[in-house]
């Protein structure tokens, strides 16, 4: 058994400064079909989503007829192919040609509209554009096209450094450092809990639900003392040991590998503080149905530093 104690936790702010820089360039970006929705995700080093595009899911009228077509969802409507989006942010782009703006368009592309699903061939073309205000009309966004389209994302959070045994590490004692599973783990969706109200969720039935999760799979520390940086892998960790850190046990017969020992306080460092560099490693990845795993799409870094007090052992009566 673990003792959980919170004398651990290092909330941002305070001593604690934290700044996110940003690499410039989308870490991948993968498409998927799943049941009546067709869903291009992206992964950078801001965060990750997923652009879908589809009818509504339907369900039977009451009078037991079948389901709608697309052609029947338009109502003598025209149906508008593409939409643009702003471009997600993470990826640096030259200035546009005088009169421009870039965007990323997405077209849907060899729909059947008399079907009611677009159609086994229907799929999405992803491209980010340099558009006019000409060109941007080719798309344009139409209230009744919105059952066709929808968008969800999520940033990753600010990283909330955890460091055992104490808030502030003493010289030559082992110190722990490891996330909070609030700043290491973000889910968009539960895998058991459909909620067909959701459109968010890209739900087509209980075994078609697009659910992407972000999770921290590597940590890379330099402690700022001037000593080699060293790596720390992460993962899902159970609930009642988040940290892997056993209260019960001393410091240096801990099971956990990511730690560092201070030789000298940080009485000398501007503000009498160690600079910490973090360069966190998100994996991102989707879940469609039920029964299947999770399947990676790309991963992504995240750089953060903070600011670490460390302290001389004080002596009993000193």
């Amino acid at each position: 058994m673990r003792n959980r104690v919170s004398r651990g936790l290092v909330a941002l702010g305070g001593v604690f400064a934290l700044l996110m820089a940003f690499p410039a360039s989308t870490a991948t970006a993968d498409t998927i079909q799943t049941g009546n929705n067709v869903c291009t995700m992206y992964v950078n080093a801001v965060g990750f989503g997923a652009f879908c595009s589809s009818g509504e899911a339907y369900y039977p009228g009451p009078a037991g007829g079948p389901p709608p077509t697309w052609r029947d969802k338009l109502n003598g409507q025209v149906f508008i192919p593409c939409k643009d989006f702003p471009v997600p942010d993470g990826i640096t782009l030259p200035k546009p040609p005088e009169g421009k703006k870039w965007v990323l368009r997405l077209s849907i592309t060899d729909y059947n509209l008399d079907t009611v699903n677009g159609g086994n061939k229907a799929h999405l073309e992803r491209a980010i554009v340099p558009v006019s205000p000409e060109e941007a009309r080719q798309c344009p966004d139409r209230d009744y096209m919105e059952k066709f389209w929808w968008q969800f994302g999520d940033s990753y959070p600010d990283p909330i450094l955890q460091v055992k045994p104490t808030y502030t590490p003493r010289v030559n004692v082992p110190a722990y450092f490891t996330l909070t599973p609030d700043s290491a783990i973000v889910q968009k969706t539960d895998p058991t809990k459909v909620d067909p109200e959701d459109l968010n969720g890209g739900l087509y039935d209980a075994t078609h639900n697009l659910i992407m999760r972000g999770l921290v799979v590597e940590m890379k520390v330099d402690p700022g003392d001037g000593t080699a940086p060293f790596t720390c892998p992460m993962g899902i960790t159970p609930l009642d040991d988040p940290d892997g850190y056993d209260e019960n046990s001393d410091p240096y017969t801990q099971l956990s590998t990511c730690k560092h020992i201070y030789k000298k306080s940080s009485a000398s460092q501007p503000d009498a503080m160690y600079t910490v560099k973090l360069d966190i490693t998100w994996e991102v990845s989707y879940w469609i149905n039920s029964g299947s795993q999770w399947q990676p799409i790309g991963r992504a870094h995240v750089q953060a530093v903070q600011r670490l007090p460390v302290q001389e052992v004080q002596a009993i009566g000193g």
